[in-house]
């Protein structure tokens, strides 16, 4: 769209927004009798920190200069929802807001379950933001490691591919492999630079690998690589994989990592026939 048709998309979102906030909700007192529902210009410029008239201006979609600090307030004046202040942000300044983060344990949803078990010969994982190993299904447990006895502090994808010598000798094209990683985890690392977790274990790897170091300086970025992989498993022997990883829509910011048989190769069936061993491992 055009500079005016944005401006004009602008003026009507934040008119449609400050209309549905009641002053209750906003702390504002009731006072006099109100021509318009929701809160007035003012209230909002009050609440936000600006001044009526730049508000005013703003809410009439005119052509002004406009700081992320003031559009976070207004966001937050407005209560817009994570989605919403994005809309804002690339109606105002047409680039996406600063990511914002709440550092909390993320959970797999039951559906997110359901994925995983119906995934049967596909090994799978769900990761959070930092890599973090949340949730796996029986053939990523089959083909990798049984995450289930790694420490949980350990559990971490990164840290697994640079730590530990039977993920490196699985994988016959490493470097490949790790360098698709670090560049979904350095496109992380961009997104959220607030996050004093993200420098902490960065110094913690690199004291513990040299390779962690070398690839780290190369500074890739992908949001979503797509490997191909080839594996060479003691059990079964030579394995292919297209890696696909897909970002898990909502405010838990999961990632699903699945390993996919490639086409004409006879990984599938060698799938199958190592569930099928671990399987009878189980009821022995």
């Amino acid at each position: 769209m055009d500079t005016k048709e944005r401006l004009q998309a602008l003026s009507e979102f934040l008119t449609t927004h400050r209309a549905r906030i009641q002053p209750s909700e906003a702390g504002v007192l009731g006072g006099s009798r109100r021509r318009t529902p929701g809160l007035r210009r003012e209230e909002v410029a009050s609440i936000a920190g600006v001044s009526t008239t730049w508000y005013t201006w703003l809410e009439q979609g005119r052509d002004i200069k406009m700081s992320v600090q003031v559009l976070d307030r207004i966001a937050l004046a407005l209560q817009l929802n994570e989605d919403e202040r994005q809309y804002l942000f690339m109606l105002a300044l047409e680039q996406p807001a600063p990511t914002t983060f709440v550092d909390h344990i993320p959970t797999v949803s039951p559906a997110l379950s359901r994925i995983l078990t119906e995934l049967h010969d596909c090994p799978t994982i769900i990761s959070d933001r930092r890599c973090n190993i949340v949730g796996w299904n029986q053939a990523a447990a089959a083909i990798f490691l049984d995450f289930a006895i790694i420490p949980v502090e350990q559990r971490n994808m990164i840290w697994l591919l640079f730590t530990r010598k039977e993920l490196k000798a699985l994988a016959v094209n490493w470097h490949d492999f790790v360098k698709g990683f670090l560049a979904m985890f350095r496109s992380y690392y961009g997104q959220y630079v607030g996050d004093n977790w993200y420098s902490e274990f960065i110094e913690q790897i690199s004291e513990q690998s040299q390779d962690f170091r070398a690839f780290w300086n190369q500074s890739d970025v992908s949001s979503a690589p797509e490997v191909f992989i080839e594996f060479r498993h003691a059990k079964v022997g030579k394995l292919l994989f297209d890696l696909t990883t897909l970002q898990v829509q909502g405010r838990t910011d999961l990632r699903c990592s699945v390993y996919t048989p490639s086409p004409g190769s006879d990984t599938d069936s060698k799938v199958r026939l190592l569930m099928s061993k671990l399987e009878d491992q189980d009821h022995d």
